[in-house]
Order: C-alpha cells, then sequence, then structure tokens
C-alpha cells in the first residue's frame, strides 16, 4: 500500500504541475539568445553557453516537445517528436545530454513531455505511450517532472478537440519551462521544413561546443506532385497534409505552401543549396541574432 500511496501522490503532484502550465498564457519569445527547434530536430546545450539561452519549438498538435535536463551539469536538450522513431529518438537526445553531463559527479536526468490532445485517430496517445516506454527502457534512471500531453493538454469547443498548449521554451541556465509562441522560427525555416517534409530522421542542429547552429547538408528527390499540392486549394492541403486538420493553428497552411514552394524552386538540393557538401553554419551576433558564417576559411 505505502508503494500504491507513493504513485499516487506522484500522479496528482504531475497533474497538478500540468494544470499550472495549462494555466500559463503563452509567452512571446523574441530571437535574441534563442535557438528555434522544428519538427524532427533536436539542439542540445549547458548553461555555460555565451550564445543560447533558450531553446524552443511550437506548432505542436499530435507532435510532442520533450526536454530532457540533466540537474548536475544543466545540460539540456529539447527536441520535437512526432512519432516517426521514437525510440532511436529517445536514445540520441539521452547521449545527447550524457556526453555534456559527463564531468558532473551530482544530479539527476530529469524528462518533460508536453504536447498532443485527445485527436481522433489517438495519435496523441501513442506517442505519449511510445515515448513512456522509450524513457523507461533507458537504463539510466529518468524522472518524469512534466507530464503535459494528451488528455492533460487538452481542451473542447462545440465537440471539436484542441491542445491548450501546442509551445514550450526552456531557459537553458535556470531550468525554467513555460508555454511559449515565437515569431522568428529562422534562419533557414523552408529549407529544415523541406528536410522533414523530404522524410527526415531526426537530426542534431546544434553545436554546443562552438556555439553554432549547423543546417544540412540535406539531400532530397524531387517532390512526388508538388505542382498538384500547390494547385490545391487551403482546404485540401490542411485535410491531405495534417494530423489533426480542425485543430492546426491559422498559419499551418501557408507554412506548409512555402515549404512546396521551396521543394518546387529546389527539387535537387546538391547543386542548387550544398553543391560543396558542407552545412550552414550560423554564430550568433551581437545582437544575440543568428548570422550566416562562412564555412570555407580554413
Amino acid at each position: 500500500t505505502r508503494m500504491l500511496g507513493q504513485a499516487v501522490s506522484v500522479i496528482i503532484c504531475l497533474q497538478e504541475k500540468a494544470k499550472l502550465l495549462r494555466s500559463q498564457p503563452a509567452r512571446v519569445v523574441e530571437p535574441r539568445g534563442l535557438l528555434y527547434v522544428q519538427q524532427r530536430e533536436f539542439a542540445v546545450t549547458t548553461p555555460k553557453d555565451g550564445s543560447v539561452s533558450i531553446l524552443g519549438s511550437d506548432d505542436a498538435t499530435t507532435c510532442h516537445i520533450v526536454v530532457l535536463r540533466h540537474t548536475g551539469s544543466g545540460a539540456t536538450c529539447l527536441t520535437h517528436c512526432d512519432g516517426s522513431d521514437t525510440d532511436a529518438e529517445v536514445s540520441l537526445i539521452m547521449s545527447s545530454v550524457k556526453s555534456l553531463s559527463t564531468a558532473t559527479g551530482y544530479g539527476r536526468l530529469e524528462v518533460h513531455l508536453v504536447g498532443g490532445f485527445n485527436d481522433d485517430r489517438q495519435l496523441s496517445q501513442k506517442l505519449t505511450n511510445q515515448l513512456l516506454r522509450a524513457f523507461d527502457l533507458q537504463p539510466d534512471d529518468v524522472h518524469l517532472v512534466t507530464f503535459c500531453v494528451t488528455e492533460l493538454n487538452d481542451r473542447e469547443e462545440e465537440d471539436v478537440h484542441f491542445p491548450i498548449v501546442y509551445g514550450i521554451a526552456v531557459n537553458v541556465k535556470t531550468g525554467e519551462i513555460f508555454p511559449a509562441t515565437f515569431p522568428v522560427k529562422g534562419p533557414d525555416e523552408d529549407l529544415r521544413s523541406a528536410h522533414v517534409l523530404t522524410g527526415a530522421t531526426l537530426t542534431n542542429i546544434y553545436d554546443a561546443e562552438m556555439e553554432q547552429l549547423h543546417i544540412g547538408p540535406y539531400f532530397w528527390r524531387p517532390f512526388p506532385h508538388v505542382d498538384f499540392w500547390l494547385e490545391q486549394d487551403d482546404e485540401q492541403i490542411l485535410q491531405n497534409l495534417s494530423t489533426s486538420p480542425l485543430a492546426e493553428p491559422p498559419h499551418f497552411v501557408s507554412h506548409i505552401r512555402s515549404t512546396l514552394t521551396f521543394l518546387k524552386a529546389h527539387p535537387f538540393p546538391s547543386r542548387s543549396l550544398f553543391p560543396d557538401r558542407k552545412p550552414r553554419i550560423y554564430k550568433k551576433n551581437a545582437d544575440g541574432l543568428w548570422e550566416q558564417v562562412c564555412s570555407d576559411k580554413t
């Protein structure tokens, strides 16, 4: 009964934390000091980082945003998972945080899961279960600290379900997590979205040691029927290219159109975008904004 009592108190505590997170209005996070993470990307850094102080992601409907943090080193990873290969993704983010925590003899690994809702196809519930199972199977102890997913992140309006929290940010220095929106999702927003739309696997986009954002090199085949999709009206794009058409944020269709237009302009990225097979490298400038650096300086 003691174990049962502990389990019940843990569940109540998680429910209270989820309620607290849901009740906070989303803060607008400006680009200064921000590293924005798109779907199927992850980034990891530590409080020592002089360029990046906030990791964030949004526009999650059935997707989940995962923050893994080591309380000793402060090493923090944020990723935006869509259920494409959850086991492999969890292994990747675990090793990325552990690699920046090796010198720390104290502290524990804490995970925060946010996103999803009671969608018709139960994709959110499936992803929640996959993530819990994947973390449970890790050889290291991982402590679930925030659990604001699926039914705990659901609101209903006229029989239609929506997520409450669509995006979060984490302050790398303090570990604080809060609902957030991001006016600027760059750099290379279309290029990174194109990488996802053409079937990318989870990609690490940040070098914490160099404090550099690395985009690419990415390669894909010409997107099938791109002209057909660009000719479709908004409703067709919404119904066919979203996992949850009724719950998407208002800019979803314009974002997809922009990505498709980019794919049409760059059917062969090895020729037009990455002829030298090198990534696009960005560093924060004095104003805290990303600025491309020449990768040829040898």
